[in-house]
């Protein structure tokens, strides 16, 4: 089992460092843009201040080229003010994703950004070879993970999702020392529903999921994590009839609350969210009990802002598929992909879409959103209609 080194970056996420970076784009430096009104949000009750833009790392070669253009994206992102959320996950890239963003870490701490204005996620629970290992993905998952006891071959769905303590608990070991920190704002575990639900029945994948649960607060009691949740895909944009993958969300918070109490640390869920698919901010797919034992339907977003879940969003580009579609047209914004970036940000219960950019060019024109602040609500409304 890999196990990080003595020298990880110290400390997390915090009110003071996160209110810190804001300065960097209210009095933005040579390396900074000025940013708008309304592009950094505070989130829960410490609070943390967020961008509403975030950097995800999902897509690219398995190469050091790639791994470059990662690490100077990220460093850019961070520098120019207008981006502390930077989101990955260990079977990104073979691991090459968070190693890659560890190099950018370093650099900025190097050049004067502290880890407490950064706010760090990464996801578990996908099986997650190692491509710098020298090793066939068969026989690192084979070596790593089932000869060292993290995992038996019965704990495995699908032969490629596994959410037992013990292998989460590798994976957050190997995650913490990809990218360098003692500390993860945030470790989701990543599309559990849809991977365990269809191989295990729902009563299993509940029994799994209390298991994942009571390791996270563990490992939050040991300072490895601050924060848990669950990256989706399906779940939480399908209708209940669509029982393989559905998840209400109040159910979930209900399990972290008899796991970790009021003070649990299940706060944040990924689920995607753009112009084509609107379901969490459109299908009354999910229900919320009242006082008086009555429920009532409504969207997702609607219930994770009433829970006070904290909902980040991926694929707002559709990995590229939205840029060459008829978009409605956004004040202010001078292209396709920032339409489609100020569409997801300025939805209420949205803190940030994630996009994926590399190459300098795609990262200076995201960035530019941050100038800019979202819009209205009622503009929104008058968008989705229209679709």
């Amino acid at each position: 089992m890999q196990h990080p080194p003595l020298e990880l970056i110290k400390g997390h996420a915090t009110g003071e460092g996160t209110q810190r970076f804001v300065g960097r784009g209210v009095k933005p430096s040579p390396e900074a843009i000025r940013i708008a009104k309304g592009h950094m949000r505070p989130f829960g009750a410490e609070p943390l201040w967020l961008s509403s833009l975030g950097m995800g790392s999902y897509l690219g070669e398995t190469n050091k080229e790639t791994d470059t253009l990662v690490t100077q994206a990220v460093v850019r992102s961070v520098e120019s003010g207008a981006i502390n959320v930077i989101d990955t996950a260990i079977n990104y890239r073979h691991q090459k994703a968070e190693r890659a963003i560890g190099k950018a870490l370093k650099q900025l701490t190097t050049n004067g950004v502290h880890r407490e204005e950064l706010f760090i996620c990464s996801k578990n629970g996908y099986l997650a070879p190692d491509m710098d290992s020298g090793l066939s993905p068969r026989d690192y998952i084979q070596r790593e993970i089932i000869d060292s006891g993290a995992a038996t071959p019965s704990d495995i769905a699908n032969g490629s999702h596994c959410m037992s303590s013990g292998y989460l608990n590798h994976q957050l070991d190997c995650s913490r020392a990809n990218l360098g920190i003692e500390t993860l704002d945030l470790m989701y575990l990543h599309n559990a529903a849809e991977a365990q639900i269809p191989a295990v029945g729902r009563t299993v994948f509940m029994e799994r999921l209390k298991e994942a649960f009571t390791f996270y607060e563990q490992a939050r009691q040991e300072n490895r994590i601050r924060f848990y949740g669950l990256a989706s895909w399906d779940c939480f944009r399908s209708e209940p009839i669509e029982a393989s993958t559905y998840l209400n969300l109040e159910t979930i918070v209900q399990l972290a609350e008899e796991v970790g109490g009021s003070g649990h640390g299940f706060r944040f869920v990924q689920v995607p969210f753009n112009l084509v698919f609107t379901e969490a901010g459109t299908l009354l797919s999910q229900t919320l009990s009242d006082s008086d034992h009555t429920s009532e339907k409504i969207t997702f977003l609607e219930a994770a802002l009433r829970l006070r879940i904290g909902v980040f969003t991926s694929v707002p580009l559709l990995q590229g598929q939205l840029l060459g579609q008829n978009l409605p047209s956004f004040e202010e914004m001078n292209s396709p992909a920032q339409s489609c970036l100020q569409f997801v940000r300025s939805h209420p219960g949205v803190l940030a879409p994630l996009v994926g950019h590399k190459h300098s060019a795609h990262v200076e024109e995201n960035i530019k959103v941050a100038i800019v602040s979202p819009i209205a609500t009622e503009q929104l409304g008058q968008i989705l209609a229209a679709l």
